[in-house]
C-alpha cells in the first residue's frame, strides 16, 4: 500500500497495489498499523458505515465535535465518488480551504479523514456504495454540518453531466445545513 500525503495536513490517500489477472484483481484494503494516530498509536475503528447512492446524491458535509470528533478512512466499494473535504481546524494555515479526490472501485484509493475536517461526497454512478471505518461512534447531539453550496467554500462538485438528472440529490437535513461564517469553528 502506498500512502501518500495530500496537500491539506493531515489527509492521506491511500492506494493499494493491485494484483490482476485473467480472473479480476485483489488488493489489500486495511492493516492494523498502517496509519497512526497523533499519539503514534495504530488507529483503532469502533464504527463501519455503508451508504448506497443514486448518481447525483450528494451527502454532507458532515463533522462531529468534540469529544466525540471523528476520523474516517473513506472507499468507493462499488461505482464512483467525487470525495470532499473541508479543513475546519480553527488553528489550521489551511483554514477553510477544500480537496477533493476521486474514489471508485476500480481504482481502489481511500481517503483517510482525521478529526478536524467537514467531509462529504457526490456519487457518479448508480448503485455507488461507499464504506467508511470511523474512530468514534457517531453521536448525534455532536454532529454538525455546513452547506454544501456555501459561497464562501465556493466547492466545484463536478456535477455538469449529473444536472440531467436532477443533481444533487439532498438530504432535507443538508439541505438545510448552515453556511461556514454561521457556525462556530468546531475545532
Amino acid at each position: 500500500m502506498e500512502i501518500q500525503n495530500l496537500s491539506l495536513e493531515g489527509l492521506k490517500l491511500l492506494v493499494p497495489r493491485q494484483f490482476k489477472d485473467d480472473r479480476g484483481f485483489f488488493w489489500e484494503t486495511w492493516r492494523e498499523g498502517m496509519l497512526l494516530d497523533e499519539e503514534g498509536s495504530p488507529l483503532r475503528f469502533v464504527q463501519d458505515n455503508l451508504s448506497i447512492s443514486k448518481a447525483g446524491t450528494l451527502r454532507g458535509i458532515h463533522f462531529q465535535r468534540a469529544p466525540h470528533t471523528q476520523g474516517k478512512l473513506v472507499r468507493a466499494v462499488s461505482g464512483s465518488i467525487l470525495d470532499v473535504v473541508v479543513d475546519l481546524r480553527a488553528a489550521s494555515p489551511t483554514r477553510g480551504q477544500v480537496l477533493r479526490v476521486e474514489l471508485s472501485a476500480l481504482n481502489g484509493h481511500q481517503l483517510w479523514v482525521p478529526a478536524g475536517f467537514g467531509h462529504g461526497f457526490i456519487a457518479r454512478e448508480d448503485e455507488t456504495t461507499v464504506e467508511y471505518r470511523c474512530t468514534a461512534t457517531y453521536e448525534p447531539e455532536y454532529e454538525g454540518s455546513i452547506r454544501w453550496d456555501d459561497p464562501d467554500v465556493a466547492i466545484d462538485w463536478q456535477m455538469e453531466a449529473l444536472r440531467e438528472i436532477g443533481a444533487p440529490l439532498l438530504s432535507e437535513k443538508d439541505a438545510m445545513a448552515p453556511l461556514l461564517k454561521d457556525i462556530d469553528w468546531p475545532f
